[in-house]
């Protein structure tokens, strides 16, 4: 059976060479994001996973004064972890440019898109509350077929630690102080940089 990235992304067919190094690289990621979610799990439960009810506690505030979950912290916690095996994984597998929590700004309407630099981004943080970011994406993994197309995407993957891990894994939908209200991450992520947009999850594996 194909794996998922084939069935999916018949792209990266052509860019790694064959069935086994596509799933190869598959099982790598998805190794990353099921390391990554026993580590986390393990340093604040012991031997079990989060509950619900634990999962939908309130437990810090943001500098926005937005409530954030458990479910967001262990979410952030994993992400950092999974991201860094992704990098060995992606630096030893993938014969092409990739960028990481890369930020891009999309104007839909001109079907525009424009690479934000961190230290841009890093200012528009520091400035605290504020609309500055709100016609932005940043997508966790943005695979590129070459170097003449670093604002599109051959296939864009973003982590998703569903918390309970029962939850099946889904994309985030856009609040009403995006630009996107209503539209979920995959669908802008596939509108703006044109790569199919999939799930990487511990549970689930690749998923769209």
């Amino acid at each position: 059976m194909a794996s998922s990235l084939v069935q999916h992304a018949p792209l990266l067919l052509a860019l790694l060479e064959s069935d086994n190094a596509v799933n190869d690289f598959e099982e790598r990621l998805v190794e990353c994001a099921q390391q990554a979610e026993r580590q986390v799990n393990s340093s604040h439960f012991g031997n079990r996973s989060p509950t619900r009810a634990e999962c939908g506690e309130e437990v810090e505030v943001d500098g926005c004064a937005k409530p954030i979950t458990r479910a967001m912290l262990l979410g952030q916690q994993k992400h950092v972890l999974a991201l860094q095996c992704a990098q060995e994984v992606l630096e030893q597998l993938w014969p092409a440019p990739f960028s990481l929590e890369q930020r891009f700004r999309y104007y839909r309407n001109a079907q525009v898109v424009e690479t934000v630099s961190r230290a841009e981004e890093e200012r528009l943080v520091a400035l605290g509350c504020t609309r500055e970011l709100w016609r932005t994406i940043k997508p966790d993994i943005v695979l590129h077929a070459d170097r003449s197309s670093l604002r599109s995407s051959a296939l864009t993957l973003d982590f998703k630690f569903p918390c309970p891990d029962t939850n099946e894994p889904r994309w985030t939908l856009y609040g009403e102080n995006s630009a996107y209200f209503g539209e979920n991450q995959g669908e802008i992520y596939k509108a703006a940089l044109g790569g199919k947009a999939l799930l990487i999850s511990p549970q689930a594996g690749i998923v769209p």
